[in-house]
């Protein structure tokens, strides 16, 4: 997906801080959530994202440590959806 695809997506389903589905082109999907980081728009340029997997939600609600995200490249999602 690309940025403009990515960010419209994130904005028009008023995700905030709502898990989501995310399915890639060659690994299996997870269930995350996008963050915004002091990186956030740097990394954005770059088609890359702050992304927090679904056992560690909970862990980051409680702390907002970016150690707990993964960094995953835009180019290899293929779909975001509600979870």
């Amino acid at each position: 997906m690309t940025i403009e695809q990515i960010e419209k997506f994130l904005d028009t389903k008023n995700v905030g801080k709502g898990t989501l589905k995310i399915d890639f082109k060659t690994r299996r999907s997870i269930v995350g959530l996008f963050v915004k980081s002091k990186d956030y728009d740097e990394l954005k340029e770059k088609n890359f994202w702050r992304v927090v997997s679904g056992e560690n939600i909970d862990k980051w609600k409680d702390t907002s440590y970016n150690e707990l995200a993964k960094i995953v490249s835009g180019t290899e999602i293929t779909k975001l959806s509600l979870a």
